[in-house]
Protein backbone atom coordinates (compact mmCIF):
# COMPACT_ATOMS: atom_id res chain seq x y z
CA UNK A 1 0.00 0.00 0.00
CA UNK A 2 1.13 3.57 -0.85
CA UNK A 3 0.20 6.26 0.99
CA UNK A 4 -0.68 9.38 -0.98
CA UNK A 5 -1.56 12.31 -0.34
CA UNK A 6 -1.22 16.59 -0.31
CA UNK A 7 1.34 17.69 1.88
CA UNK A 8 0.23 18.40 5.87
CA UNK A 9 -3.15 15.83 5.39
CA UNK A 10 -1.44 13.74 7.98
CA UNK A 11 -0.03 10.61 6.06
CA UNK A 12 3.03 10.52 8.42
CA UNK A 13 0.59 11.06 11.28
CA UNK A 14 -0.96 7.48 9.84
CA UNK A 15 2.43 5.73 9.08
CA UNK A 16 3.72 6.75 12.87
CA UNK A 17 0.58 5.14 13.89
CA UNK A 18 0.95 1.95 12.10
CA UNK A 19 4.19 1.19 13.18
CA UNK A 20 3.16 1.99 17.05
CA UNK A 21 6.39 3.70 16.57
CA UNK A 22 7.90 7.08 15.45
CA UNK A 23 9.81 5.86 12.31
CA UNK A 24 8.25 8.40 9.98
CA UNK A 25 9.30 11.84 9.94
CA UNK A 26 6.00 14.14 10.85
CA UNK A 27 6.62 17.87 10.45
CA UNK A 28 4.30 20.99 9.85
CA UNK A 29 5.64 22.13 6.44
CA UNK A 30 6.20 20.30 2.93
CA UNK A 31 8.26 17.79 1.89
CA UNK A 32 9.36 16.77 5.33
CA UNK A 33 9.54 13.10 4.17
CA UNK A 34 12.25 13.07 1.12
CA UNK A 35 12.67 8.72 0.62
CA UNK A 36 9.53 6.62 1.38
CA UNK A 37 9.44 4.70 4.77
CA UNK A 38 8.92 1.09 4.62
CA UNK A 39 6.70 -0.81 7.49
CA UNK A 40 5.39 -3.74 7.86
CA UNK A 41 2.22 -4.18 9.33
CA UNK A 42 0.45 -7.05 11.45
CA UNK A 43 -3.19 -7.57 10.23
CA UNK A 44 -5.62 -7.75 13.14
CA UNK A 45 -6.81 -11.34 13.42
CA UNK A 46 -8.50 -12.90 16.66
CA UNK A 47 -8.36 -15.74 14.86
CA UNK A 48 -4.62 -16.71 16.15
CA UNK A 49 -4.96 -16.47 19.76
CA UNK A 50 -8.22 -18.71 20.39
CA UNK A 51 -6.09 -21.21 17.77
CA UNK A 52 -3.14 -20.67 20.30
CA UNK A 53 -4.85 -21.74 23.79
CA UNK A 54 -6.25 -24.76 21.48
CA UNK A 55 -2.42 -26.31 20.37
CA UNK A 56 -1.32 -24.81 23.48
CA UNK A 57 1.57 -22.77 22.19
CA UNK A 58 2.28 -18.96 22.94
CA UNK A 59 3.81 -18.01 19.64
CA UNK A 60 1.49 -16.30 16.77
CA UNK A 61 2.91 -15.07 13.71
CA UNK A 62 -0.06 -13.01 11.84
CA UNK A 63 -0.26 -12.20 8.05
CA UNK A 64 1.37 -8.90 7.04
CA UNK A 65 0.59 -5.85 4.72
CA UNK A 66 3.48 -3.67 3.72
CA UNK A 67 2.80 0.19 3.73
CA UNK A 68 5.21 2.87 2.20
CA UNK A 69 4.82 6.35 3.32
CA UNK A 70 5.08 8.45 0.22
CA UNK A 71 5.86 12.20 0.22
CA UNK A 72 3.39 14.98 0.05
CA UNK A 73 2.45 15.26 -4.34
CA UNK A 74 1.78 18.80 -4.81
CA UNK A 75 0.15 20.47 -7.60
CA UNK A 76 2.34 19.79 -10.87
CA UNK A 77 4.38 17.12 -9.51
CA UNK A 78 3.76 15.39 -12.68
CA UNK A 79 6.18 18.29 -14.07
CA UNK A 80 8.63 17.77 -11.38
CA UNK A 81 7.16 20.52 -8.70
CA UNK A 82 8.73 19.46 -5.40
CA UNK A 83 10.60 16.50 -6.35
CA UNK A 84 7.20 15.45 -7.78
CA UNK A 85 9.03 12.81 -10.10
CA UNK A 86 10.84 11.06 -7.62
CA UNK A 87 7.67 10.91 -5.47
CA UNK A 88 5.99 9.81 -8.40
CA UNK A 89 8.71 6.98 -8.75
CA UNK A 90 7.72 5.74 -5.69
CA UNK A 91 3.97 5.36 -6.32
CA UNK A 92 5.02 2.63 -8.44
CA UNK A 93 6.46 0.34 -6.30
CA UNK A 94 2.79 -0.29 -4.61
CA UNK A 95 0.26 -2.45 -5.52
CA UNK A 96 -3.00 -0.34 -3.98
CA UNK A 97 -2.33 3.45 -3.19
CA UNK A 98 -4.11 4.78 -0.60
CA UNK A 99 -5.27 8.57 -0.63
CA UNK A 100 -4.83 10.13 2.68
CA UNK A 101 -7.39 13.00 2.36
CA UNK A 102 -7.45 15.74 4.81
CA UNK A 103 -11.26 16.61 6.29
CA UNK A 104 -9.87 18.32 9.75
CA UNK A 105 -9.74 22.02 10.53
CA UNK A 106 -6.10 23.06 12.44
CA UNK A 107 -5.34 26.44 12.29
CA UNK A 108 -1.66 25.11 13.79
CA UNK A 109 -1.59 22.85 10.69
CA UNK A 110 -0.82 24.23 7.05
CA UNK A 111 -3.37 24.06 4.61
CA UNK A 112 -1.96 23.27 1.63
CA UNK A 113 -4.92 22.33 -0.66
CA UNK A 114 -8.07 23.53 -1.59
CA UNK A 115 -9.62 22.72 1.92
CA UNK A 116 -12.43 20.43 0.00
CA UNK A 117 -11.62 17.17 -0.10
CA UNK A 118 -13.11 16.20 -3.28
CA UNK A 119 -10.99 18.83 -4.68
CA UNK A 120 -7.45 17.94 -2.85
CA UNK A 121 -7.98 13.95 -4.14
CA UNK A 122 -8.32 15.50 -7.79
CA UNK A 123 -5.64 17.80 -7.55
CA UNK A 124 -3.42 14.43 -6.99
CA UNK A 125 -5.52 12.27 -9.52
CA UNK A 126 -4.68 14.99 -11.70
CA UNK A 127 -1.05 14.47 -11.66
CA UNK A 128 -0.94 11.04 -12.05
CA UNK A 129 -3.26 10.80 -14.91
CA UNK A 130 -0.83 13.25 -16.64
CA UNK A 131 1.80 11.20 -15.31
CA UNK A 132 0.70 8.11 -16.92
CA UNK A 133 -0.02 9.92 -20.11
CA UNK A 134 3.58 11.18 -20.40
CA UNK A 135 4.44 7.47 -19.85
CA UNK A 136 2.19 6.62 -22.84
CA UNK A 137 3.29 9.13 -25.23
CA UNK A 138 6.47 7.80 -25.06
CA UNK A 139 5.51 4.36 -26.51
CA UNK A 140 6.03 3.57 -30.10
CA UNK A 141 3.99 2.02 -32.37
CA UNK A 142 5.24 -1.28 -33.92
CA UNK A 143 6.44 -1.29 -37.32
CA UNK A 144 7.12 -4.15 -40.07
CA UNK A 145 6.33 -7.58 -39.39
CA UNK A 146 3.77 -7.64 -36.20
CA UNK A 147 3.46 -10.26 -33.41
CA UNK A 148 -0.34 -10.61 -32.00
CA UNK A 149 0.98 -9.46 -28.55
CA UNK A 150 2.54 -6.40 -30.25
CA UNK A 151 -1.21 -5.67 -31.75
CA UNK A 152 -2.85 -6.25 -28.82
CA UNK A 153 -0.06 -4.06 -26.79
CA UNK A 154 -0.98 -1.07 -28.78
CA UNK A 155 -4.32 -1.04 -29.24
CA UNK A 156 -4.21 -0.68 -25.16
CA UNK A 157 -1.72 2.24 -25.26
CA UNK A 158 -3.84 3.83 -27.52
CA UNK A 159 -7.47 3.03 -25.71
CA UNK A 160 -5.78 4.40 -22.68
CA UNK A 161 -4.26 7.54 -24.11
CA UNK A 162 -7.31 8.68 -25.72
CA UNK A 163 -9.01 7.68 -22.17
CA UNK A 164 -6.66 9.86 -20.44
CA UNK A 165 -5.97 12.46 -22.58
CA UNK A 166 -9.54 12.92 -21.87
CA UNK A 167 -9.33 12.88 -17.86
CA UNK A 168 -10.32 9.45 -17.38
CA UNK A 169 -8.26 7.49 -14.92
CA UNK A 170 -6.51 3.92 -16.79
CA UNK A 171 -8.44 1.81 -13.82
CA UNK A 172 -11.79 3.33 -15.42
CA UNK A 173 -11.20 2.20 -18.99
CA UNK A 174 -12.67 -1.02 -20.52
CA UNK A 175 -10.08 -3.48 -22.11
CA UNK A 176 -10.28 -6.89 -23.41
CA UNK A 177 -8.61 -9.49 -21.38
CA UNK A 178 -5.69 -9.67 -22.93
CA UNK A 179 -5.33 -5.73 -23.28
CA UNK A 180 -4.88 -6.00 -19.53
CA UNK A 181 -2.48 -8.55 -19.33
CA UNK A 182 -0.93 -6.13 -22.10
CA UNK A 183 -0.94 -2.87 -19.90
CA UNK A 184 0.39 -4.32 -16.72
CA UNK A 185 3.45 -3.51 -18.33
CA UNK A 186 3.05 -0.10 -18.40
CA UNK A 187 2.87 0.23 -14.95
CA UNK A 188 0.76 2.66 -15.28
CA UNK A 189 -0.32 4.71 -11.71
CA UNK A 190 -3.80 5.27 -12.61
CA UNK A 191 -4.35 1.81 -13.21
CA UNK A 192 -3.67 0.77 -9.93
CA UNK A 193 -6.53 -0.39 -7.22
CA UNK A 194 -7.30 2.68 -4.58
CA UNK A 195 -8.44 2.75 -1.12
CA UNK A 196 -9.07 6.28 0.77
CA UNK A 197 -8.55 7.35 4.22
CA UNK A 198 -10.38 10.18 5.45
CA UNK A 199 -8.60 12.40 8.43
CA UNK A 200 -10.88 13.75 10.62
CA UNK A 201 -11.09 15.75 13.88
CA UNK A 202 -10.12 14.33 17.55
CA UNK A 203 -13.66 15.60 18.55
CA UNK A 204 -15.35 13.62 15.18
CA UNK A 205 -14.05 10.02 16.31
CA UNK A 206 -17.52 8.65 17.34
CA UNK A 207 -19.09 9.36 14.16
CA UNK A 208 -18.13 10.26 10.47
CA UNK A 209 -20.97 12.67 10.17
CA UNK A 210 -22.02 11.56 7.38
CA UNK A 211 -18.53 12.65 5.46
CA UNK A 212 -17.81 8.98 3.70
CA UNK A 213 -21.32 9.60 1.79
CA UNK A 214 -20.71 13.11 1.36
CA UNK A 215 -17.09 12.57 -0.15
CA UNK A 216 -18.33 9.42 -2.13
CA UNK A 217 -21.69 11.62 -3.33
CA UNK A 218 -19.00 14.38 -4.56
CA UNK A 219 -16.79 12.34 -6.69
CA UNK A 220 -19.74 10.75 -8.57
CA UNK A 221 -20.56 14.40 -9.52
CA UNK A 222 -17.42 14.36 -11.38
CA UNK A 223 -17.43 10.99 -13.07
CA UNK A 224 -15.66 9.17 -10.61
CA UNK A 225 -17.30 6.13 -8.91
CA UNK A 226 -16.47 4.50 -5.61
CA UNK A 227 -17.70 2.35 -3.15
CA UNK A 228 -18.22 3.83 0.59
CA UNK A 229 -16.31 0.48 1.24
CA UNK A 230 -13.34 1.86 0.00
CA UNK A 231 -12.87 4.17 2.17
CA UNK A 232 -12.38 4.80 6.32
CA UNK A 233 -12.28 7.83 8.21
CA UNK A 234 -9.80 7.69 10.88
CA UNK A 235 -8.38 10.49 13.50
CA UNK A 236 -4.55 9.83 12.74
CA UNK A 237 -3.42 11.79 15.80
CA UNK A 238 -5.70 9.80 17.84
CA UNK A 239 -4.08 7.00 16.56
CA UNK A 240 -0.97 8.12 16.69
CA UNK A 241 -1.24 8.55 20.55
CA UNK A 242 -3.41 4.94 20.59
CA UNK A 243 -0.30 3.45 19.32
CA UNK A 244 2.02 4.50 21.95
CA UNK A 245 -0.86 2.76 25.02
CA UNK A 246 -0.31 -0.66 26.65
CA UNK A 247 -3.11 -3.25 25.46
CA UNK A 248 -5.43 -2.53 28.77
CA UNK A 249 -5.03 0.77 28.18
CA UNK A 250 -6.13 0.90 24.41
CA UNK A 251 -9.23 -1.23 25.17
CA UNK A 252 -10.24 1.19 28.01
CA UNK A 253 -9.96 4.07 25.31
CA UNK A 254 -12.12 1.95 23.20
CA UNK A 255 -14.50 1.25 25.74
CA UNK A 256 -15.06 4.65 26.89
CA UNK A 257 -15.42 5.99 23.04
CA UNK A 258 -17.57 3.39 22.64
CA UNK A 259 -15.75 1.86 19.84
CA UNK A 260 -15.31 -1.74 18.58
CA UNK A 261 -11.97 -1.65 17.29
CA UNK A 262 -9.43 1.83 15.94
CA UNK A 263 -9.61 3.18 12.71
CA UNK A 264 -6.07 1.56 12.16
CA UNK A 265 -7.37 -1.85 12.59
CA UNK A 266 -10.50 -1.06 10.31
CA UNK A 267 -7.70 0.30 7.44
CA UNK A 268 -5.24 -2.87 7.39
CA UNK A 269 -8.32 -5.08 7.67
CA UNK A 270 -9.82 -3.50 4.36
CA UNK A 271 -6.10 -3.19 2.78
CA UNK A 272 -5.73 -6.72 3.17
CA UNK A 273 -8.99 -7.11 0.94
CA UNK A 274 -8.32 -4.67 -1.27
CA UNK A 275 -4.79 -6.23 -2.18
CA UNK A 276 -6.91 -9.53 -3.50
CA UNK A 277 -5.39 -10.96 -0.26
CA UNK A 278 -7.18 -13.79 1.92
CA UNK A 279 -4.85 -15.85 4.68
CA UNK A 280 -4.76 -19.96 5.52
CA UNK A 281 -4.11 -20.98 9.01
CA UNK A 282 -1.75 -23.40 10.40
CA UNK A 283 -2.01 -24.53 14.01
CA UNK A 284 0.67 -26.55 15.77
CA UNK A 285 2.56 -26.81 19.23
CA UNK A 286 5.58 -24.37 17.68
CA UNK A 287 3.42 -21.68 16.29
CA UNK A 288 -0.46 -20.40 15.30
CA UNK A 289 0.03 -18.82 11.83
CA UNK A 290 -1.58 -16.98 9.36
CA UNK A 291 -0.35 -17.52 5.84
CA UNK A 292 -1.12 -14.71 3.12
CA UNK A 293 -1.71 -16.11 -0.42
CA UNK A 294 -4.41 -14.44 -3.38
CA UNK A 295 -7.81 -15.04 -3.30
CA UNK A 296 -8.51 -18.59 -5.63
CA UNK A 297 -4.91 -19.75 -4.93
CA UNK A 298 -4.95 -23.65 -5.41
CA UNK A 299 -4.04 -25.89 -2.48
CA UNK A 300 -0.63 -26.50 -4.12
CA UNK A 301 0.52 -23.25 -4.41
CA UNK A 302 -0.65 -22.60 -1.28
CA UNK A 303 1.80 -25.24 0.48
CA UNK A 304 4.51 -23.57 -1.70
CA UNK A 305 4.29 -20.51 0.29
CA UNK A 306 5.48 -22.40 3.73
CA UNK A 307 7.77 -23.86 1.21
CA UNK A 308 8.63 -23.83 -2.52
CA UNK A 309 9.37 -27.74 -2.34
CA UNK A 310 5.94 -28.18 -1.20
CA UNK A 311 4.59 -27.10 -4.62
CA UNK A 312 6.17 -30.44 -6.41
CA UNK A 313 5.81 -32.82 -3.76
CA UNK A 314 2.12 -31.63 -2.63
CA UNK A 315 0.40 -34.68 -2.30
CA UNK A 316 -3.00 -33.67 -0.15
CA UNK A 317 -3.86 -31.08 2.47
CA UNK A 318 -6.27 -31.93 5.71
CA UNK A 319 -8.42 -28.97 5.60
CA UNK A 320 -11.31 -27.73 8.75
CA UNK A 321 -12.63 -24.72 8.60
CA UNK A 322 -11.66 -22.66 11.35
CA UNK A 323 -15.32 -22.42 13.12
CA UNK A 324 -15.25 -26.26 12.99
CA UNK A 325 -11.62 -26.41 14.72
CA UNK A 326 -12.42 -23.84 17.59
CA UNK A 327 -15.95 -25.53 18.77
CA UNK A 328 -14.70 -28.90 18.62
CA UNK A 329 -11.22 -28.43 20.21
CA UNK A 330 -8.84 -28.97 17.67
CA UNK A 331 -7.76 -31.90 14.99
CA UNK A 332 -9.36 -34.61 17.08
CA UNK A 333 -12.39 -33.55 18.19
CA UNK A 334 -13.19 -32.04 13.76
CA UNK A 335 -12.05 -35.78 12.76
CA UNK A 336 -14.55 -37.31 14.95
CA UNK A 337 -17.51 -35.60 13.89
CA UNK A 338 -16.42 -35.94 9.99
CA UNK A 339 -14.87 -32.14 9.65
CA UNK A 340 -11.90 -32.89 8.62
CA UNK A 341 -11.39 -33.11 4.50
CA UNK A 342 -8.75 -34.27 2.52
CA UNK A 343 -8.73 -32.24 -0.71
CA UNK A 344 -6.33 -32.75 -3.44
CA UNK A 345 -4.73 -30.67 -5.98
CA UNK A 346 -7.64 -29.10 -7.89
CA UNK A 347 -8.71 -27.37 -4.07
CA UNK A 348 -9.26 -23.48 -3.94
CA UNK A 349 -7.76 -22.36 -0.95
CA UNK A 350 -11.03 -20.99 1.44
CA UNK A 351 -10.54 -17.84 3.89
CA UNK A 352 -9.57 -19.00 7.51
CA UNK A 353 -8.69 -22.70 6.13
CA UNK A 354 -6.84 -24.44 9.03
CA UNK A 355 -4.74 -26.65 7.13
CA UNK A 356 -1.76 -29.55 7.30
CA UNK A 357 -0.30 -30.47 4.09
CA UNK A 358 0.90 -34.07 3.03
CA UNK A 359 3.97 -33.47 1.25
CA UNK A 360 6.28 -36.73 0.14
CA UNK A 361 9.67 -36.63 -0.83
Amino acid sequence: MGIVGLPNVGKSTLFNALLSKQQAFAANYPFATIEPNVGIVPVPDERLAKLAKIVSTTKLVPATVTFLDIAGLVKGASQGEGLGNKFLSHIREASVILHVVRVFTDSNVIQTGSGVATEDYLTIETELQLADLATLERQQQPKGKIEKADEIRWSSVLKLRSALESGVSARSVDLLPEEVEAAKELFLLTGKPQMFCLNIAENEIQSDKGRVSSFVNGLRKHGIEIQEGDCVTICAKIEEELAGFDQTERLEYLQSAGIKQTGLETMIGAAYKQLGLMSFLTAGELEVRAWTIPVGTLAPEAAGVIHTDFVKHFISAKVCSYVDFVELGGWKGAAEKGKVRTEGKTYMMREGDVVEFMIGK
